[in-house]
């Protein structure tokens, strides 16, 4: 397979689930087309850092890293320390799996196996495309979301399926501009960057998922994710210019310091 797969497991809080993502890992598919695995952990307060290291001791077949990183940086701020980590490391392509196992990477390899992603830029998981399945989602979040993709393709041009799930893989040198710096750190930082890859006119494809909850704990609260998405939407319909030169950080920084654990 052509170009260098970085698997990197953003992780918070999800000792009990980061366990059984790893061991999605094992799986011999899997094997043929990962070379590296980097699980970065964001603070957590609970036995997180330890579970996945126990974990990566057990992928024999990649090159592995655990880092914690020395602030909070949030989810959008754990892309960007794993981005850099996959340029500096000689990485072709990062794909995203989060660390609370709601998602599999055995929906993504098929696309891999076939080189899809060989003439695409970013290749996303979408909950809400045909032939995705949804096992726990409430019919009020997935409507929303519906309506959310919806609102996001219209402003955007493009239709768009999902604003950002847990499953995605993106080429490194994409973002060797560095577009993506000055988007949000936290749970929004997804909304964001795809409304960047569509601005850059880069190459975006979609593909459908399992997406299931079970025994996770979501940070991200529909009210309050709602109020947020309305803020960006209106930012980005009236004012497009000052939106994508705006730095949406509420921290802004000039780097993403981690330290490596193991």
């Amino acid at each position: 397979m052509d170009g260098r797969i970085l698997v990197f497991i953003p992780a918070y809080n999800c000792e009990a689930q980061i366990p059984r993502v790893l061991r999605q890992l094992e799986a011999e598919d899997v094997r043929t087309v990962v070379e590296g695995v980097l699980c970065v952990d964001n603070r957590s307060t609970d036995g997180t850092r330890e579970a996945a290291q126990a974990g990566l001791k057990q992928l024999d077949f990649a090159d592995t890293a655990l880092l914690h990183n020395d602030g909070n940086y949030g989810l959008g701020g754990s892309h960007k320390v794993a981005i850099n980590f996959a340029r500096d490391n000689g990485y072709d392509y990062l794909v995203v799996l989060h660390g609370d196992d709601q998602g599999s990477i055995a929906d993504l390899v098929p696309h891999l196996k076939a080189g899809r992603h060989r003439d695409l830029d970013f290749l996303m998981g979408a909950r809400f495309m045909s032939g995705s399945k949804l096992e726990g989602y409430s019919f009020v979040r997935t409507a929303a979301n519906h309506a959310f993709n919806l609102i996001f393709s219209a402003i955007s041009g493009q239709r768009l399926y999902d604003l950002g799930s847990g499953l995605n893989l993106f080429r490194v040198s994409a973002f060797e501009d560095g577009f993506h710096l000055k988007y949000a750190d936290d749970l929004t930082f997804n909304y964001y960057l795809i409304l960047g890859v569509v601005r850059k006119r880069a190459r975006l494809g979609f593909f459908p998922l399992t997406w299931r909850e079970d025994d996770q704990v979501s940070n991200a609260k529909l009210g309050r994710m709602g109020f947020q998405l309305l803020r960006i939407v209106g930012f980005r319909l009236f004012r497009p210019g000052a939106f994508f030169a705006a730095d949406h950080r509420k921290t802004p920084r000039e780097r993403y310091p981690s330290t490596r654990i193991a």
